[in-house]
């Protein structure tokens, strides 16, 4: 499918409604909001792990980034001076970047703030705490650098009126700790990136991004640490889900990314070859939990991606055009989506050998 890119993909952010309104937006890009089954949530065993899950309880306790995430007067006069030089283009898709940032930190928040209200067990309990912590220091520092342009996010509301999915436990698991260590990739993939070439760091608030992915990676370590002591949750019928979200994740991240070129451009990437720095990543981190990853270099993985960015590139057209011919040829485009994500989902994997120590160490 040869198509040019479609109008108004990337959404204009000028108001603080419409940036509240973008984060309560749901699509299946979009981040979500979740609420989950709390009294399962109650019975997980963390025994079979206990002295690597009491060693990361104490790391959460030191909170090495409690002075972290804070900003002197040189920040806001850093954006001030480099604001005005960005194209219309970049500016929309970094001011998007940071509405879609915000809110998937704050799902986090909101999930693990409710998680510890609802459960009695003292190991998640604790757990969920100090994560909604940390989550709720990189929403509030996105926001700030939000509105410095006049566009915060009015949490509370979007607490209040985003719709929320029910993930069963589990799914939560699999999702969140591959949102976590995807999260870490990105992040110290960009960091890394502007390290070497700081005249392409563009705004200050990627100088943050070192510490803060570490808190991210420490996330995907909890989750990897109660799938582990839950070892039925990685045989039999979940390998099936854990395959799914592999795939959703993976291709999710990889549109999303595509159709933000001008913000990919200025921090000297290639979006493919980003992202696939970003899957070899994630893919090496897995083989702590997953019992296999997936083949990201397999040319029919490579073509299925390219060919849903192809198909929301499409449909976003499809939708700006309207009218019948315009919802016919969603509809369409959505059965293309389906059945190229299930060629995806039917590749072969890579098969796994599980370590008998757990965590990893952030090392790239």
């Amino acid at each position: 499918m040869d198509i040019t890119r479609s109008p108004g993909i990337t959404p204009q952010i000028g108001s603080a409604e419409d940036a509240t309104r973008e984060a309560r937006a749901s699509t299946v890009l979009s981040p979500r909001f979740y609420t989950t089954d709390y009294a399962a949530m109650n019975r997980l065993d963390m025994a079979p792990l206990r002295a690597q899950f009491d060693a990361m309880l104490e790391e959460y306790e030191g909170d090495n980034n409690h002075d972290h995430f804070q900003r002197g007067a040189d920040f806001a006069a850093e954006v001030a001076q480099l604001a005005p030089t960005w194209p219309p283009a970049l500016r929309d898709e970094f001011l998007a970047f940071l509405v879609s940032s915000l809110t998937s930190e704050f799902s986090g928040c909101v999930l693990y703030n409710e998680i510890q209200k609802h459960v009695d067990n003292p190991d998640v309990k604790r757990l969920m705490r100090y994560m909604a912590r940390d989550e709720s220091r990189h929403a509030g520092f996105l926001n700030q650098s939000l509105k410095d342009f006049g566009l915060g996010v009015d949490l509370g509301q979007l607490k209040r009126t985003k719709a929320y999915t029910f993930f069963k436990p589990k799914f939560i698991f699999y999702a969140t700790y591959l949102s976590e260590k995807i999260g870490y990739a990105r992040y110290i993939t960009i960091f890394r990136q502007l390290e070497r070439r700081p005249d392409l760091r563009f705004h200050p608030i990627f100088r943050w991004f070192e510490r803060w992915c570490n808190d991210e990676f420490r996330h995907g370590e909890s989750f990897a640490l109660i799938l582990r002591a839950q070892p039925g949750l990685l045989r039999g019928l979940n390998r099936l889900w854990i395959r799914f979200f592999l795939v959703a994740v993976y291709a999710t991240m990889y549109v999303r990314d595509h159709q933000r070129p001008e913000l990919n451009a200025a921090m000297g990437f290639d979006a493919t070859e980003y992202d696939y720095t970003v899957f070899r990543i994630t893919s090496e981190i897995s083989r702590q939990v997953f019992p296999f990853t997936l083949d990201i270099e397999h040319p029919a993985f490579r073509r299925g991606l390219d060919r849903l960015w192809q198909v929301a590139e499409g449909m976003a057209a499809a939708k700006a055009r309207g009218g019948l011919l315009g919802r016919v040829r969603q509809a369409g485009l959505a059965l293309v989506g389906v059945a190229t994500f299930a060629r995806l989902y039917l590749l072969p994997t890579r098969p796994s050998v599980l370590p008998a120590e757990v965590r990893v160490a952030p090392a790239w």
